[in-house]
């Protein structure tokens, strides 16, 4: 049966192409004198007298796993891309693109990324987040923060007192909940009766979360409560101890956050130790504002006050600008509503 090429390289699918960028490295080796060591019966192919290494086809395979979410590419058309790249490798050299100073810029980029990345999985492997350093992240930051959650309601309006015209409603007998449908900045629109839910005292601003602590349940506050945002008339309804979660519920959160941890602190020592000068400014310098050129002594012609334009107002003429003065801009007129 005779093979159908599939130029999968030169087609394009986002997913190959990006893995020919990250198995670039492999692919050019075969071209190497050290890659002519390879033995065939580890190699997956041979392209005119260079072998392609099966580890080159395996790192392929692993790459569209990671990309393609359980999309398979049978084997063939993997082999027939990695043979593709081949050619297109082999054809380079040929022609010298290698010794291109663009290329050569570009491979020592990728070279630089490539042992950024091993430096930082190999640092990962030798400092391992263990038990105890989780063990004792979640004591110091979970377990022991405890306190007191909050079940509320509020009323927010824009001044006292319409706050306090509330209150005294509420103090006849007026269902809170109604009360925050019709008047409410928050409650109008989303008609929730001002319910906020359980929160913790650090998710409120201080003025509201003491008032909401120093109410008993069940009751409202007699007296408005002013914030950044309005007036509130808060009506607590509930209150619980917070239970931290346990251990085993936070330790895939907890592990990855001591791991970057523990890779900022080797960063950061490094810097440290490193003899570092900046050799460019930091800052963007603001252009020096030049002085406006004196202007004459305006004649005794007086220019024709300009025409208003549709929907805007006719800017009076500047006055000449003074030697010593930057000239005024002129700036259109709002439109009229």
């Amino acid at each position: 049966m005779k093979k159908k090429f599939i130029p999968l390289l030169i087609v394009g699918t986002a997913l190959l192409a990006g893995c020919n960028q990250e198995q670039s490295t492999d692919t050019t080796s075969s071209v190497t004198p050290a890659a002519t060591a390879i033995d065939k019966a580890d190699a997956i192919a041979v392209v005119n007298g260079q072998y392609i290494p099966r580890s080159t086809l395996e790192a392929l395979e692993k790459e569209i796993a990671e990309r393609s979410h359980g999309q398979v590419f049978p084997k063939e058309k993997l082999i027939e891309e990695l043979v593709q790249r081949e050619l297109l490798v082999q054809d380079a050299v040929q022609k010298q693109l290698d010794k291109s100073p663009e290329l050569a810029a570009q491979l020592e980029a990728a070279k630089k990324a490539l042992l950024t990345q091993a430096n930082l999985q190999n640092f990962i492997k030798a400092n391992p987040v263990t038990d105890a350093e989780v063990k004792a992240e979640y004591d110091s930051k979970i377990a022991a923060e405890k306190g007191t959650e909050f079940k509320a309601r509020h009323i927010l309006v824009k001044t006292e007192a319409e706050a306090k015209k509330l209150i005294t409603e509420l103090g006849k007998g007026a269902d809170f909940a109604k009360l925050a449908n019709k008047n409410s900045l928050d409650a109008k629109e989303s008609q929730n009766g001002g319910d906020l839910g359980w929160f913790s005292a650090a998710q409120m601003v201080a003025p509201f979360s003491e008032a909401v602590a120093a109410l008993e349940k069940g009751k409202y506050t007699k007296e408005p409560v002013k914030t950044q945002f309005g007036f509130h008339v808060i009506l607590k309804e509930d209150s619980r101890p917070v239970t931290p979660p346990p251990l085993e519920a936070v330790k895939e959160q907890l592990t990855p956050f001591l791991q970057r941890k523990k890779v900022q602190d080797m960063i950061e020592t490094l810097r440290k130790q490193a003899k570092v000068e900046i050799l460019v400014p930091l800052t963007e310098e603001q252009p020096k504002a030049e002085a406006a050129p004196a202007v004459e002594a305006p004649t005794t012609t007086v220019a024709e006050p300009a025409k208003a334009v549709e929907g805007e107002e006719a800017v009076p003429a500047a006055e000449p600008a003074k030697a010593d003065e930057p000239a005024p801009v002129a700036v259109p007129a709002e439109t009229k509503k």
